[in-house]
């Protein structure tokens, strides 16, 4: 049996579209059994997984299908009872889709929900976990599928859930047609690099220190960043909506890999921040690449931190750790 979570708010509203008009036909035809459960506010689909895993308890392959964004997916982690006892599958329907961009999950619905139907074997894939450590705040983890971060990329995306624009690019979505989708497409670009410029240009002077320990490479490195602006650790490649901050990532390998940007000027990260689609902006002295299966930071100053794009809170310190071959996944490759 499939267990469906569908985001009816996907894409302002889209996602409840593509169920209607595409998948749920699609699964019907098929004769496919499945169960739906459709998140009707902020946090619900935490409280889905939490009770689809919870009810199923001693299967081992519990097949749990997310339609919705990024976001979706990484707010069902924080639910799921055994990250290891589900495959998982994933109808990207969200804004930036990162993860399907880089597991190359197809990006039109139907194609997604026909890859799962053919209960291909699932991949071993990774997980990230970031746990807080604010002595004035109760202790908390979060899991995270692509890709953590503080600092500036974390403030974007702070800026960039509530964003205006954003939000008509969603609703010009809702036609589904390819001249509109290319058009939304191209306006979160343009959206996303506007808030970067803005965070950019008022972003204030913090200092963090770094412990980065790399325990399948054999090494350890303690880093002090007088200026720092963000760190990103990252399982896939992608992310903010193809922002290739880590372009050697690989979510199987048991390694975070990460993107350090300190004592460097605004304007050299300007310079910078175009040729990141590319993974090509580490030719700037100040943007560093780090590998590690643990790393803890610690700020001078509380910043915004993001799992998956999905900001909750401000910290000045928290650890990450790999948790290698986590959960297994449904995608074109198996690795």
């Amino acid at each position: 049996m499939y267990h469906i979570i569908i985001n009816p708010a996907s894409r302002s509203g889209r996602g409840a579209k593509i169920w209607s008009e595409q998948i749920e036909p699609a699964l019907k035809e098929s004769n496919a059994v499945y169960q739906t459960y459709f998140s009707k506010k902020a946090g619900e689909v935490k409280h889905l997984a939490a009770q689809i895993t919870a009810e199923h308890p001693d299967d081992p392959d519990l097949k749990l299908i997310i339609l919705g964004g990024d976001g979706t997916v990484n707010e069902a982690l924080q639910g799921i009872a055994d990250p290891s006892k589900v495959i998982l599958g994933y109808i990207p329907t969200g804004s930036s889709n990162d993860l399907a961009r880089d597991l190359n999950i197809p990006k039109e619905p139907k194609a997604a929900l026909d890859l799962l139907l053919r209960d291909a074997a699932p991949r071993v894939m990774d997980l990230g976990r970031l746990t807080y450590l604010d002595a004035d705040q109760p202790e908390e983890s979060r899991l995270f599928a692509v890709s953590c971060g503080i600092g500036f990329d974390a403030a974007v995306c702070a800026e960039a859930m509530h964003s205006p624009i954003k939000d008509t690019m969603n609703r010009i979505s809702k036609t589904n047609n390819n001249s509109t989708l290319n058009l939304q497409h191209n306006g979160e670009i343009m959206t996303y690099l506007g808030i970067a410029l803005k965070q950019l240009i008022t972003a204030r002077k913090v200092s963090c220190t770094l412990t980065l320990e790399d325990t399948v490479h054999n090494r350890q490195e303690n880093l002090a960043l007088p200026r720092f602006l963000f760190v990103t650790c990252m399982s896939h490649r992608y992310e903010g909506g193809g922002f290739m901050f880590c372009p050697s990532a690989d979510d199987h390998d048991g390694v975070l890999d990460l993107c350090s940007v300190g004592n460097i000027s605004k304007g050299l990260v300007l310079l910078a921040l175009p040729t990141a689609f590319f993974g090509k902006h580490y030719f700037v002295k100040g943007i560093n690449a780090h590998t590690a299966t643990r790393m803890s930071i610690t700020t001078s100053s509380p910043l915004w931190v993001h799992t998956d794009g999905e900001v909750t809170r401000k910290s000045c310190g928290f650890r990450v750790e790999c948790l290698h071959g986590a959960i297994r996944m449904v995608t074109p490759e198996v690795k």
